[in-house]
């Protein structure tokens, strides 16, 4: 497929799954705008593909989501993938950390999607990356999975708003990823087990019926499908990349 004449702009675009969407994308032939917070990140990412730039800003504000917008021009593509996991019991959340993983998971989203929209003329595609999270529940980790819930909430309700345009929303909801993201959860589950690395990592493999982390090129594969011609009944959907776990 080409996306050649297309300008997607990527939230959380500098590592993980986001940079490896902006690498598909952009060799898909779209023109590709990453955010995020980090410059370094953003720079060595965007270093990667001609066709990749990028624009710094912060999801959780709105006058930085739509700094960002105005800075990327027009998009008739826009992912948000911008967000943060943290893990700890309930009893021991506290307001502030349920707040933050609210900020970036959720209203980060929000804010990203709905300025998307407002920008866009015609024909476009809006993406959540969402989690099994938002589909199940995991223990510890309350707050993101509430945060992620909600945005299948919202995109399921933002697409019967727009299904009779040219427009669509869809989340796509991979398990645990191959990503540095992940990394830090395996050092979080060791330090706080006592288990090695590799036993910690095994653990989150194991959730998968496939036994193994999905891997940030899927979730390409799968948001560049959500783009294709022939994709436009799909509206509104959850779609899980998990190995069969939900």
């Amino acid at each position: 497929m080409s996306l050649t004449g297309k300008r997607v702009l990527i939230t959380g675009g500098g590592t993980g799954a986001g940079a490896d969407l902006a690498l598909g994308f952009a060799r898909a032939g779209a023109e590709v705008v990453i955010t995020g917070r980090r410059e370094d990140a953003l720079r060595a990412t965007a270093a990667g593909h001609p066709a990749i730039r990028w624009v710094q800003g912060d999801v959780t504000d709105e006058g930085s989501v739509q700094a960002m917008f105005a800075g990327a021009g027009p998009c008739q593509i826009v992912i948000a993938n911008a967000g943060a996991a943290d893990s700890r019991v309930m009893a021991k959340t506290t307001l502030d950390q349920w707040n933050a993983m609210i900020a970036v998971n959720l209203t980060g989203t929000f804010l990203t999607l709905r300025e998307g929209l407002r920008q866009m003329d015609g024909w476009g595609r809006l993406i959540a990356i969402s989690s099994t999270a938002g589909l199940k529940g995991y223990a510890k980790v309350a707050p993101y999975a509430a945060a992620k819930h909600g945005v299948i909430g919202m995109v399921r309700s933002l697409a019967l708003e727009i299904a009779r345009g040219p427009v669509t929303v869809n989340a796509i909801c991979p398990g645990f990823l191959d990503t540095p993201m992940t990394d830090h959860s395996v050092e979080v589950i060791a330090s706080r087990t006592g288990r090695s690395l590799s036993e910690a990592r095994a653990a989150l493999e194991a959730m998968s019926p496939q036994n193994r982390l999905i891997r940030p090129a899927e979730v390409t594969s799968c948001a560049l499908w959500l783009c294709a011609p022939g994709s436009e009944g799909m509206n509104g959907k959850a779609i899980a990349i998990d190995g069969g776990e939900t």
